[in-house]
């Protein structure tokens, strides 16, 4: 179990078994890689098309939030390094049910994403090879990265290093050929820079385009939270994490705003068809012809890389929970090179059993699952605002008791914690006014109290035997 100091705040003891192989470099493309995946490739289009030029608003409002939710994040596990992250510091600010429920949330999440991301690499490779069957494919998929999630976290790190290099390279090149174009370098007709006012304005939608892309882009930055869990696998810890937040969140927020910002520059914000693969129209404006293939190569790439970083996730997660007493304790054990092996299976065992639903599940039932999926980031967010609100009187204790200063502090707390509280909170009320989004809060609820049941009984239990 974790264990925990006079004042309660857990000791960074914990994850002395696994390797310490990560460097900051892997954190911060770790990071980076995670959060740029196919929602910026392909889910950009239906935001802009929500709520038109003005989804920059929506994309600047939600980057915000994400910036300080992690900054808060990387404060904590700066501070207290542990493979469990998030769900250690709620259980330390909130009590043994806020870890349960925080830890198996996440777990549940990231399951449920691996069955998306394989289905949709094989998806797109079938599209490629039509006599390859996607049950091949996926095989092969979870084989190989579910064999480099158990080699070491040092060849995990590095494999997620060149898939997150390619998809930086990828925005980067976007980025260049798209600012070439609205400077006038590279020529092209069609476009709508300068002539917003012929598609409806600005904000075609009013303020309530805003809302609805903000609902849309919400959760978009998903995905940069396994930093945190990273760090307690890097060579210093407290530094590593520390050193990687402090650039990672900035680029993001570049990257996304900055090729949003050239699609809504160069492409009708109206024009359904261009905005199904908004990367690959801008860049068929330029003459490249042969952007669709090359786009369907990337958007496969982010999805390996995603299914990669989310096996490592639910993995560390599980051996947390495992460490902890909230999960078997069979999945704490740990190979030779220090990998938590069995909680590695689980997760690739878990992950092909979301891909086989995927495929089987009757549609409704499926959409429940993936409904409950959409808005659990809401959920770990708001613990980890709340856990930091709780936590940070007292790593200053800590750090006053020790001589030795926080390595990274929240910036203005705590004023900039509350407004990220009351926006999360407004968030939650933005998504009850909407019907898909009330539907994903809907299942999100009901997962939350299921896991809390499970909670209560086993707790139950436990004591009856105790």
């Amino acid at each position: 179990m974790t264990t925990t100091d006079q004042q309660g705040t857990p000791a960074p003891s914990s994850d002395a078994h696994l390797a310490h192989g990560l460097r900051p470099r892997h954190l911060t493309m770790m990071g980076l890689g995670s959060a740029i995946g196919a929602g910026l490739f392909l889910g950009s289009g239906q935001a802009i098309g929500t709520a038109g030029p003005a989804v920059l608003i929506s994309y600047a409002i939600a980057g915000a939030i994400v910036v300080l939710v992690m900054r808060m994040l990387a404060e904590m596990a700066s501070a207290m390094p542990a493979s469990g992250s998030f769900s250690v510091y709620a259980e330390a600010a909130l009590g043994r049910w806020a870890g349960f429920l925080l830890g198996w949330v996440y777990w549940f999440m990231l399951i449920m994403v691996l069955g998306v991301e394989v289905t949709g690499v094989a998806e797109i490779v079938t599209g490629w090879w039509p006599s390859v069957p996607q049950w091949a494919v996926a095989a092969v998929i979870v084989a190989v990265l579910g064999g480099i999630n158990l080699v070491g976290v040092r060849q995990f790190g590095e494999a997620e290093f060149w898939f997150a290099l390619i998809k930086v390279v990828a925005i980067l090149a976007f980025l260049v050929v798209g600012v070439l174009i609205v400077v006038g370098v590279i020529p092209v007709s069609g476009s709508v820079l300068g002539h917003w006012a012929e598609h409806g304005g600005f904000a075609p939608a009013g303020v309530a385009g805003i809302a609805a892309g903000l609902l849309a882009v919400a959760f978009a930055f998903g995905g940069i939270e396994i930093v945190a869990i990273a760090a307690a696998e890097a060579r210093d810890p407290r530094d590593a994490v520390a050193r990687a937040t402090r650039t990672i969140l900035w680029r993001i927020l570049f990257f996304y705003v900055g090729a949003v910002a050239i699609i809504v520059a160069l492409v009708p914000w109206d024009d359904a068809e261009a905005l199904t693969s908004p990367f690959v129209s801008v860049l068929q404006l330029a003459g490249f012809d042969w952007a669709a293939r090359l786009m369907e190569v990337v958007v496969a790439l982010a999805l390996l890389s995603a299914f990669n970083a989310n096996v490592y996730g639910t993995s560390r997660m599980l051996f947390s929970l495992g460490q902890r007493d909230d999960a078997p304790k069979a999945v704490t054990k740990v190979s030779r090179r220090d990998v938590p092996w069995v909680a590695v299976l689980v997760s690739v065992f878990f992950g092909v059993v979301a891909v086989v639903l995927n495929w089987l599940l009757p549609e409704a039932l499926l959409s429940i699952l993936l409904n409950a999926v959409g808005s659990a980031l809401f959920v770990v967010w708001l613990l980890i605002t709340i856990s930091q609100l709780r936590l940070r009187p007292r790593l200053e204790a800590e750090a006053a008791r020790s001589g030795e200063p926080m390595r990274l502090r929240m910036w203005g707390f705590p004023w900039l914690s509350w407004v990220v509280l009351v926006a999360l909170v407004g968030l939650a009320g933005l998504m009850l006014s909407d019907a898909a989004a009330r539907a994903q809060l809907t299942a999100t609820a009901g997962l939350v109290v299921v896991i809390l049941a499970v909670y209560a009984l086993t707790r139950g239990v436990r004591r009856a035997r105790d």
